[in-house]
C-alpha cells in the first residue's frame, strides 16, 4: 500500500520559495476546522482546538487505511487568522485580539460519514472539550500569494507588511480572505529560528 505525503503531492502549495512571493491558484479542498479566539500561546481553547483536530485526524488517517486501503501522512497543521483591526495582527501583534480557525487537510475521499463515525470514536474515548466545535468542511481560496517564512511566528511582521503594503498594491492585488498560516514543523520539536511556516494570502485582481 502507497503511502502519500501531500507535501510532495502539492508541492506547489506547501513548499513555496523563501525568496520571492510566488502566486498560485489553491483549488477547493476539504479540513477538519475549529474556530476560536485568543492568544494561541495562552488560550485554552486554542489547546482545546487542536487536540480535538489531531485526535480526529488521526482516527480517520487509521479508518482509511484500514477500510478504505488509502494511506497517507496526516497533513500539517494550518491555520486562518485575522481580527476586526487588521493592524493587530500584522503589525502591532495584540494577540489577544486574534480569530482564528485551526485546520487540517483531508483527502477527497473522506466522507461525512466517514467524519462522524471518526468524531463517535473520539468522543467515546477521550471526548475532548472541542470536540462539538469541529466539522468537515469544503475550503476554497482561488488565487493567492505565498511565501515561505523561516524563523519564529513573531518575526513575520516584517514580511507581511511587505507583502501586503508593497507587493499587493505594486501588481494590483487586493485583499479575498483571511491570513493562512501553514506549519510545516512542529515547535515544541524545533527551534524558534528553525520553524517553516508558508504565509499565504488570498487575493483578487491581476499581475499587471
Amino acid at each position: 500500500m502507497n503511502k502519500i505525503d501531500f507535501k510532495k503531492e502539492l508541492k506547489h502549495l506547501y513548499n513555496p520559495s523563501q525568496k520571492a512571493f510566488s502566486i498560485v491558484e489553491v483549488a477547493a479542498m476539504q479540513f477538519l476546522m475549529v474556530d476560536g479566539h485568543g492568544d494561541p500561546n495562552v488560550a485554552q481553547e486554542y489547546q482545546e482546538a487542536l487536540e480535538a483536530l489531531y485526535a480526529v485526524a488521526y482516527k480517520i488517517k487509521f479508518a482509511s487505511k484500514k477500510e478504505l486501503e488509502k494511506d497517507y501522512t496526516v497533513p500539517p497543521l494550518e491555520g486562518l487568522w485575522w481580527a476586526d483591526n487588521m493592524d493587530a495582527f500584522a503589525n502591532a501583534r495584540d494577540k489577544s485580539q486574534w480569530d482564528w480557525t485551526m485546520m487540517i487537510m483531508q483527502p477527497d475521499w473522506i466522507t461525512p460519514a466517514l467524519f462522524e463515525t471518526a468524531c463517535a470514536l473520539v468522543k467515546k474515548k477521550k471526548d475532548p472539550a472541542a470536540l462539538p466545535k469541529l466539522r468537515l468542511e469544503t475550503y476554497e481560496e482561488g488565487l493567492s500569494i505565498q511565501i515561505l517564512h523561516i524563523g519564529s511566528y513573531d518575526d513575520e511582521a516584517p514580511t507581511l507588511h511587505k507583502l501586503h503594503h508593497e507587493f499587493m498594491p505594486a501588481h494590483g492585488y487586493t485583499f479575498n480572505g483571511k491570513h493562512h498560516e501553514i506549519y510545516l514543523n512542529d515547535p515544541r520539536r524545533v527551534a524558534p529560528e528553525k520553524l517553516k511556516t508558508v504565509l499565504r494570502q488570498p487575493v483578487a485582481g491581476r499581475q499587471q
